[in-house]
């Protein structure tokens, strides 16, 4: 019988030990040359200008807020299905998150609910593209337009993803990429943020380094170059050991999602006959498929506790965030008031998917369900 399934496993190879020791042997290990390269292949893989790499995809969401002037009194419309991180960045800027409930099929935002929650202090809509899933970009758009609000997307999933013809960066202000450990490129920490706005650039470029005119790489090209501080920034830069383990990876992501992809439709298939529902796939979309998850039926966290004693690992993305204990003293929320998103925080669990995962050890995972 297969067991020890863990829930995630990294695919970094002997390429990667190869970049690191290259960088080792170079004269730059902090922001330099290698992350030069990997912001600008990482800007054309989106058919943007600019790509700013980051130490983080939670700093730089809140680097993003800082350099379109979000702070205090404004209110920024999210998601109350995501990761804490979300939320916690708009709140860093000192800025107040305001939850909009998701769509029912697939956790995303329900941007038929946005314009509701839509006031004069209202000055940007984080949308949080979660699993791996785009959201209505096309209509968030028309939306922004009509109030002149932003959009800084959260794609800590969604590095692949695309829908009606949309990627990432395209209908936005800005968008935030994560490198995280268990992300679908990844180097242990690490996050990029891409924009087609050169002024957003130049500012997001400088809150990444304490405010400071120029980067190291800058400062020493030639004869020493004196630097400034413009703004109050913050110390959040990419660097050339995080570049290099990423580019090892940004060419082989079509052939990384296609094994996800077949993985994900086959755990589909399984859970379809023992009667689990899952996440629905939006038409004419690429699903990122950064995570597997699906309703458990009945007791998710009995689930939990299953699956765990048979080897298997789990995990929950996400509980609904209005109803952790911070969220709940500071705001007074309350159950009920995002229906969706509770039901989704209480049935959710989430199995293993990862390009090393075997066809065999998913039908291992499906046949616990099918014993219930």
């Amino acid at each position: 019988m297969l067991t020890n399934i863990p829930f995630y496993q990294h695919d970094l190879d002997d390429q990667v030990i190869g970049a690191l020791k290259e960088t080792i042997g170079s004269t730059f290990l902090t922001t330099g040359p290698k992350t030069k390269l990997f912001e600008e292949t990482f800007a054309q893989r989106f058919n943007v200008n600019h790509a700013i790499g980051v130490s983080s995809c939670t700093l730089g969401l809140y680097i993003s807020l800082k350099a379109l002037g979000i702070g205090s009194g404004d209110e920024v419309i999210t998601s109350p299905m995501t990761f804490i991180s979300s939320p916690n960045a708009i709140l860093y800027t000192g800025a107040t998150p305001v939850f909009v409930d998701v769509e029912p099929e697939t956790g995303n935002i329900n941007t038929e609910l946005i314009e509701a929650a839509i006031t004069s202090n209202t000055k940007a809509i984080m949308p949080v593209h979660l699993y791996g899933q785009l959201c209505d970009m096309i209509q968030l758009e028309i939306i922004a337009k009509k109030y002149n609000i932003a959009i800084i997307e959260d794609c800590a999933h969604a590095i692949e993803s695309e829908r009606d013809g949309v990627l990432p960066g395209q209908k936005s202000d800005i968008a935030v990429f994560s490198f995280y450990a268990t992300k679908n490129i990844t180097c242990g920490e690490g996050g990029c943020i891409i924009t087609k706005d050169e002024g957003l650039a130049t500012l997001l470029q400088k809150y990444r380094l304490h405010g400071m005119s120029k980067n190291a790489i800058d400062r020493y090209q030639t004869t020493y170059q004196h630097w400034d501080m413009e703004l109050l920034g913050h110390k959040c830069n990419m660097n050339d050991l995080q570049a290099s383990i990423l580019l090892t990876q940004l060419p082989h992501i079509s052939e990384r999602l296609a094994k996800r992809e077949q993985l994900a439709m086959h755990y589909e298939d399984g859970l379809k006959k023992c009667g689990i529902k899952y996440p629905k796939k939006h038409k004419n979309s690429r699903h990122a498929r950064h995570l597997f998850t699906c309703w458990a039926p009945n007791n998710r966290d009995g689930w939990l506790v299953r699956l765990q004693e048979k080897g298997i690992g789990v995990a929950v993305n996400y509980q609904a965030v209005h109803l952790l204990t911070y969220y709940k003293d500071k705001f007074s929320y309350e159950e009920g008031d995002f229906p969706e998103a509770e039901r989704i925080g209480k049935t959710t669990l989430t199995l293993p998917l990862y390009p090393k995962l075997t066809i065999d050890q998913i039908n291992y995972i499906v046949s616990v369900f099918k014993t219930r």
